[in-house]
């Protein structure tokens, strides 16, 4: 069991990375003196895998959940969803000191999240990510949003979990696809902030896809404690915090061009971070052999680069909506080398235009 601390001035707590986590999450819940009432919110198709371990769990500790599983996909990060898990709520009669749990993947959680910063304004919120992306990012950091069609993510609160349980052994059953759109975010702490962790994702490239139970361990582990710092120091994204943006601008454009089926949410990272390398190197910001580095990794993970049949003019529509977006303009999160970012706003529309045609 390892255990990373989130130090937060209001609100600090623990990450429990712990094999069979999921069983455990009613006994670590009872150290934190909550209410007998929990909300389990899912997804239909972890609902069917881990559910009943969960509420069994939580059975044994002394809590009463009950189960709430919304259709899987980033369709049901939206309002009308979060009206849902609001009626299931009230209707269960959940009170302030009611957890809701969040079982499942990024839409999950930001779901549930959202539910729980706003239901009774603010009940306790727990994470027990399913997937690696929403263990080593979305779990960790108190985002939560709801999407709106203009824009990804527009709708939301920062509210930080009670706690966060990984259960590693729950990539088990995650599709080669989503344990990619993981690796994806994985990458991005080693640019943002760690060339030595950059360096052993590159040697251990192959681990990494093949599961290897104790890379996977440790890479969740350097990734919560490198957000849990970053974090610690700006909760709110004023400034440092931005940085975990690195990729997400034109990805999100990506993912919302497509309707949020085309490309998940990692591969949307991954073609926005070759992004956001070429024009670090375009500005004159890093060298053509950064964005190599970064590429060749990228390509060993087998994440995509570019959108293919995408039209630059109607990514630059997403761009200018962007909930980043300051006084009509952009904050790109840029690369200056591996293990390194800044943030500008002095972007030309020429050279993301230019940029948008080389990876579409």
């Amino acid at each position: 069991m390892a255990e990373v601390n989130v130090k937060l001035d209001a609100h600090s707590y623990i990450i429990h990375i712990i094999p069979d986590g999921i069983s455990q999450v009613g006994e670590l819940m009872r150290k934190l003196a909550l209410g007998n009432k929990v909300l389990i919110v899912t997804d239909e198709n972890v609902c069917s895998l881990y559910a009943e371990k969960l509420s069994s769990g939580l059975v044994a500790a002394g809590f009463e959940p009950a189960v709430l599983a919304v259709p899987p996909g980033e369709g049901s990060k939206s309002l009308a969803t979060a009206n849902v898990v609001f009626t299931e709520a009230i209707t269960k009669r959940l009170d302030r000191k009611s957890a809701i749990i969040a079982l499942g993947g990024g839409v999950v959680g930001d779901l549930a999240g959202f539910v729980a910063a706003n239901y009774l304004r603010g009940v306790p919120f727990i994470q027990v990510p399913t997937t690696l992306l929403a263990q080593v990012d979305s779990s960790v950091g108190g985002k939560t949003a709801v999407n709106h069609e203009l824009g990804k993510n527009l709708i939301g609160a920062f509210y930080q979990p009670h706690m966060v349980v990984i259960d590693p052994q729950v990539l088990d059953t995650l599709n080669d696809r989503e344990l990619k759109a993981g690796l994806a975010e994985v990458v991005k702490y080693g640019v943002i902030a760690d060339s030595d962790f950059f360096t052993f994702l590159q040697d251990n490239a192959a681990a990494l896809l093949a599961r290897d139970p104790a890379v996977l361990t440790t890479v969740i582990g350097k990734c919560c404690k490198l957000k849990a710092d970053i974090v610690a120091q700006d909760e709110r994204e004023s400034a440092l915090r931005m940085i975990l943006n690195f990729g997400h601008t034109i990805g999100h454009a990506i993912e919302a061009e497509g309707g949020y089926s085309e490309y998940n949410h990692g591969e949307g990272v991954a073609i926005g971070m070759h992004a956001a390398a070429l024009i670090s190197q375009r500005v004159g910001l890093c060298e053509q052999s950064h964005v190599d580095t970064l590429k060749k990794l990228l390509n060993r993970l087998d994440l995509p680069l570019t959108a293919p049949s995408y039209h630059p003019e109607k990514l630059v529509s997403y761009l200018v909506r962007d909930k980043k977006v300051l006084n009509g303009k952009v904050n790109w999160v840029l690369m200056s080398r591996i293990g390194h970012v800044e943030i500008t706003h002095e972007v030309t529309e020429a050279t993301i235009e230019a940029v948008l045609e080389q990876v579409t």
